[in-house]
């Protein structure tokens, strides 16, 4: 089965095209990487993908089906730069978050939902810091608590703009490990991503765009240096001595 399947997908903001006539499928049960140079349409990407904007145009199917029949199943985390940091809310409430698609707008999280939410914030490593302002962590503990709410929806499709940004090495280890554990439990994780050089170890499927699909497929196969110079029009970014070995 597909994770997200996309036919004809165009997107404009005050009638400047951002994306063009984009067409491709994403397989489950995979870690996805989406790359592309600043301004390529990376995170509007995202946001078309869940109609969390306007003036996109063409079809997108999750699992086959309409977003609609579907949103239990997916999870966004954004760019930390889109969360008001300034509001008044604890690590807790935020997980708490993630079990609101499973309740009626009259019900309240209960016993088991604020279980599985300790579970989420555990397992991103967390726990002592229910209480605390999500305004006085760390980026890198902010980054654990959005993760943290997507974990407590208990989603099928895990989708991340730039999750590694800004976060130390020890946080950017403990999400490895941790989508390491969704992989096996069958999840898929498309995720915006911006160091090449991490781009094989982290992940087994790229998107390459740049307003438009590039190349698509199997990291092994599509991470070329053709595929990378036509994805950022010859002005790649710095890649270790490895990494340009590639193709």
């Amino acid at each position: 089965m597909n994770a997200i399947s996309v036919q004809a997908l165009s997107m404009a903001y005050q009638d400047k095209s951002i994306l063009h006539n984009l067409n491709f499928v994403l397989p489950a049960g995979k870690r996805i990487a989406i790359i592309g140079p600043n301004g390529a349409g990376k995170s509007s990407l995202l946001k078309a993908l869940l109609k969390l904007v306007t003036q996109v145009k063409g079809e997108v199917l999750f699992f086959d089906q309409p977003l609609e029949s579907q949103r239990l199943r997916i999870a966004y985390v954004p760019q930390r730069a889109d969360i008001d940091w300034d509001f008044p809310v604890s690590v807790k409430d935020v997980v708490l978050m993630g079990r609101h698609g499973h309740l009626k707008f009259w019900q309240r999280p209960n016993a088991q939902d604020r279980h599985i939410a300790q579970q989420a914030i555990e397992r991103v490593g967390l726990q002592g810091y229910e209480q605390h302002a999500i305004n006085q962590l760390s980026g890198g503990q902010q980054q654990r608590v959005f993760i943290a709410r997507a974990l407590a929806q208990q989603a099928d499709l895990y989708i991340m703009d730039e999750p590694f940004a800004g976060v130390d090495m020890a946080t950017e280890k403990a999400l490895m490990s941790l989508f390491d554990h969704l992989q096996h439990q069958g999840k898929t994780l498309v995720c915006v991503h911006h160091d090449l050089n991490t781009l094989r170890e982290y992940f087994d499927y790229v998107l390459m765009i740049n307003r438009q699909v590039i190349a698509l497929g199997d990291m092994a196969q599509t991470f070329t240096l053709e595929n990378l110079q036509a994805t950022f029009e010859g002005r790649l970014p710095l890649l270790s001595e490895q990494q340009t070995r590639v193709g």
